[in-house]
Order: C-alpha cells, then sequence, then structure tokens
C-alpha cells in the first residue's frame, strides 16, 4: 500500500527507493503537501465540467467529467533537460499517420551538430529536408558549417518508424508540446516515464482518438482503423474542442489517501521558497 500511495512497483520488496521513501522526515511532506495545494490554488478555481488534465509528475493523464473520472491513461513525460511545461489549453484537431517537423530546439541540440559531422545523416535517418515553403532540398548541397541560421524545415515523414507513432492531438501552442502516440511502446513498462523530447507520449492513443471523436458524425472506430491502415495522413477537426490542463503534482489526495509523488523536475524547492518568503 505504501509503495502503491508514492507511485512505486507494488512488489511488497524493500528495495533502496522504498527505504529512501520511508525515510523522509513528516516536515517534508507536510511542505510538499503545502507546495501542491499552492499549485492546485492556480487552476482548479477554473475548472469544471469536461477537461483531461495531464499529471507529468505521475505519469498519467485523466478525463474528468463533472468530478468523475471517465478515462486513464499513463504517460511519458520529458526528460529533465526537456521537461515537459505546465500550461492549459484545447485540443482542436487530430491528425493520423502524421508527420513530425522537428521543432527548433532539437535541430539545434542534434539536428545541425551531427549535419556539420555528416552531411548525409537526414537520409539515414529517414528525414526529409526543406524549404520553409515546403520544397524539398538535397541536404548534401548545404555547406553546413558556413551555415548562417538555420532557414530549413526537417521533416519526419508519416509511417510505423515516425516519432509520433500514428496519431497526434494538437493544441497549438509556443511551447510545441502535444499529446501523440510513440514508436516506442515499450517504455510505457518503465516505473519513471522520461523519456519525451516534452511532449506527452500517450498509452493506447486511439482509444483516446475514438472517445473524442465520440458523437462526431462519421467518425466510430472502423473508421479510424481504416485511416491509419490507409498510411495517409488525415487532420479531423473537433467539433467540440476539449480542455487539457498541463499540470505537476508531487502530493495529491485520491480515494480517502494522500499521495506522493517524486519531484523529477526539482521543480518544489522554488514554490516552496515563494511561499515561506511570502509569509516572512
Amino acid at each position: 500500500r505504501f509503495q502503491d500511495r508514492h507511485g512505486m512497483k507494488a512488489d511488497g520488496v524493500l528495495g533502496k527507493k522504498t527505504l529512501a521513501a520511508l525515510n523522509v522526515p513528516v516536515e517534508e511532506r507536510i511542505d510538499q503537501i503545502r507546495v501542491n495545494l499552492e499549485r492546485q490554488r492556480w487552476y482548479l478555481h477554473e475548472i469544471e465540467g469536461e477537461f483531461i488534465i495531464v499529471d507529468i509528475a505521475g505519469f498519467q493523464a485523466l478525463w474528468m467529467k463533472d468530478d468523475e473520472r471517465v478515462w486513464q491513461q499513463v504517460v511519458q513525460v520529458g526528460k529533465e533537460y526537456t521537461a515537459t511545461p505546465i500550461f492549459k489549453d484545447e485540443i482542436e484537431y487530430l491528425d493520423f499517420n502524421p508527420t513530425w517537423t522537428i521543432p527548433p530546439g532539437i535541430i539545434k541540440r542534434s539536428i545541425l551538430p551531427n549535419l556539420k559531422k555528416d552531411p548525409g545523416y537526414l537520409g539515414k535517418k529517414g528525414y526529409l529536408l526543406l524549404t520553409l515553403e515546403g520544397k524539398e532540398v538535397d541536404p548534401q548541397t548545404v555547406d553546413w558549417n558556413n551555415l548562417k541560421g538555420f532557414p530549413y524545415l526537417v521533416r519526419q515523414p508519416a509511417g510505423p518508424n515516425n516519432a509520433l507513432g500514428q496519431v497526434k492531438f494538437m493544441f497549438p501552442n509556443p511551447h510545441f508540446v502535444f499529446l501523440h502516440d510513440t514508436n516506442h511502446r515499450e517504455l510505457f513498462d518503465r516505473e519513471r516515464r522520461t523519456f519525451s523530447s516534452g511532449c506527452i507520449r500517450v498509452k493506447d492513443p486511439f482509444d483516446l482518438a475514438e472517445r473524442l471523436l465520440r458523437g462526431q458524425e462519421g467518425w466510430d472506430r472502423s473508421r479510424i482503423d481504416e485511416t491509419i491502415a490507409s498510411g495517409k495522413t488525415t487532420r479531423v477537426n473537433l467539433e467540440k474542442p476539449m480542455r487539457i490542463i498541463i499540470a505537476y503534482a508531487t502530493a495529491f489526495a485520491r480515494e480517502d489517501s494522500v499521495r506522493f509523488r517524486e519531484d523529477i523536475y526539482k521543480r518544489d524547492p522554488g514554490v516552496l521558497k515563494a511561499l515561506d518568503d511570502g509569509f516572512k
């Protein structure tokens, strides 16, 4: 029960992680609760009715309707150095068989350094180099070591190996963060699921797609499956956008008990300091 409350594998084995959690002083747990009550104060007063909430630290997504949990699924979130941000938005449309246009941060960190070493890098990865207007460019013709800025797009075509998997759930935002399928589904079996470049990877995303499109004429599970099987990139606008909150909770109440989660991005100390300084 203790392991379950603390988001660990409930195997009854007193390992290092369980032992460390058992030895956290009660004063630290009280501060953890204070921090998360403050976080909830930022958004809970605004939300009611129906919405999806992603709990980054808990590696899960929940669909709430009139205070009832109607859907829940595990997720993968950003690595420590590409942490998933906190914000709120609305899911506006779905893309089946999506392409992936690689965001600027990944181009700067990974793509450009590799191109400077090997102009054939994009071809080996199966990526396309495009002008900003969408015209394909041969990477071998670019002087990567003397390039000023990056006046191109890098795109991964749709397919089973696409980093976004076979469906993405879009709420356009300046963070370039959204929900999507993944070609690394085996990672959902891990306890700590910090693997992405900031986006949220959802387990069984086709179930979520079916739920979001339920009641929308012509869109049932069979049509979703047919669309995916076609391999064609297909956009479907939601007739009713779905509110989504990307939140971060290291303590929360459920089923008459307080649950704790690891502060994976080390965000708690900053909030705690602000709270303590505010009362001086």
